[in-house]
This record gives structure tokens, sequence and C-alpha cells, in this order.
């Protein structure tokens, strides 16, 4: 029996060094760009696409110093009004919206679901599944009107297939239910080109767990000894998929949710 120590140097992370390519041009709003995963998107499309990405945060700014074509926004997103004038202020800039990739959403409260105020509750689902289908709706209508086709990518769990935690109960469901957006967003965009599909997250090192749940590097150790390759996964692996999803390759891909979890939950 290989040890968990071999396992995981075996399945270790190597840069391919190599990239997906976005089309070029191409106008991305990215929200929740500020966090691990979301500047890990936008290196890897400043790396080799020359596309044009609106990076968003919550409550701090991207750092654009250096970077080529990308535009810094600091908004809210806790309302359908603050979706729709994100994503109308990101069309103001740049004259169009191509692709929106949703990566905003937090764990509100980590006790455990029975102790969860009603507000504590709907906080979860409105920063989780309300949230990202305001942005995809304002988005889409705009895809629509401009005829040139669309990409929108959502942002999932894959705990969400197995009921979450008692912790993240109400996380799961609203991730859960992004589920149903994908699938039914791209039913509906399809006949104007434009494709919707989400990505389930297991345990990626971008500080999400740290920042939502207060997990510690023992606690992120534990965690990554579970997962059948015993490691946590990489930002940019996870963007490299995110990428791939905006790229021409997946033209044919629509619908769909795609899992990256180093076997988890297998």
């Amino acid at each position: 029996m290989i040890s968990p120590e071999k396992t995981a140097r075996l399945n270790g992370f190597l840069d391919p060094c190599w990239v997906p390519i976005v089309e070029k041009n191409t106008r991305i709003l990215i929200t929740g760009a500020t966090g691990g995963l979301g500047r890990a998107l936008v290196a890897m499309l400043q790396k080799g696409s020359d596309v044009v990405v609106g990076a968003h945060g919550g409550s701090k700014d991207f750092d654009t110093s250096g970077a080529k074509n990308i535009i810094g926004f600091v908004r809210r997103l806790r309302t359908e009004q603050d979706c729709i004038s994100t994503v109308d202020a990101f069309v103001e800039k740049v004259g169009g919206i191509d692709a929106l990739v949703c990566l905003n959403g937090r764990l509100t409260k980590t006790d455990h679901w029975d102790t969860l105020s009603g507000k504590e509750w709907e906080d979860d689902i409105q920063d989780n599944l309300n949230t990202p289908f305001f942005l995809a709706r304002a988005a889409l209508r705009y895809m629509k009107r401009q005829e040139t086709g669309g990409n929108i990518i959502l942002n999932g769990t894959e705990s969400a297939l197995h009921g979450g935690s008692a912790q993240s109960f109400a996380y799961a469901i609203a991730k859960r239910g992004t589920e149903a957006l994908v699938q039914g967003l791209a039913r509906e965009g399809a006949p104007y080109g434009i494709r919707v599909n989400g990505v389930r997250m297991g345990y990626i090192k971008s500080g999400f767990h740290e920042r939502w749940a207060g997990k510690d590097t023992p606690a992120l150790e534990a965690r990554a000894k579970m997962i059948p390759m015993k490691r946590g996964g990489e930002p940019e692996e996870a963007a490299a998929l995110f990428t791939y999803l905006l790229s021409g390759w997946s033209k044919f891909i629509s619908g769909q949710m795609f899992s990256i979890t180093g076997g988890d939950w297998l």
C-alpha cells in the first residue's frame, strides 16, 4: 500500500507550461475576482489571451497595476438592483458583455443549521443562489440583444450533491439550486448561441475555507488527507477549467456541471 505522503507526491500539481486561450477581445466580467480563484483566473487570462476583463470585488479593489485591459469594480451584491447595476457598469465601460463568470459567494455563518436565524438562512440563499441568478439574468438579456452569442459560468460545490455538512447546509442547498440555474439558463440561451455551464469544486486552496469557515492549517491538512489524491487543488488548476469553458474548444458544451475534486466523494 502506497503511503499517503507518496500518493500526494505522485498526484502533485505540475505546471504544464501552457494555458487555454480565449478568443481575442472577449469581454469578460468576473464577479468575486479578488478571491484566490478569481486572481488565478485573471492571471491566466492575462498570460494567454488578449481579452478585456472586468474584475469585481465586493469590498476591495482588484490590483490592476501592471495589468492590461483590466477594469476594477468594487460593488456590494446584496440585491437584484446591485447585480443589474454591476453588469450595466461593465457594459457601459466596454460596450458589451461576451462572458460572465460568477465566483462570488460566502458562508454567512458556520453554525449548525438548527441554530440559524431566518435572516442568516436567507442571507446564505441570497448570496449563493439569488445573486448568481440576478447577475446571469442581467448578462443574458444583454447577450440576447447583442446577437453575438455569449458564455456564462457559475460556481458550485461537489458537496451540494451530498447535502453539505450541518455547518454549510444552506450554502449546499443554494449551490444545488445553482445546478438547476445552469440547466434552465442553458436551455434558454442555446437558440441565441449563449452557453451556460458550471464548475463543482471540492477543496481548492483558494483561501475560501480560511476566510469563511475559519479553518486553520491543521484542519486543512486533515481535510486534504480525506481526498483520494491526498492534497487540495491549486487555484490555477480550477482557473484552467474555467478558462477552457471560456475558450472556443467548449462551444458544443452547455448545461453541464464539471467537477474538480481530486476524486473526493467517490
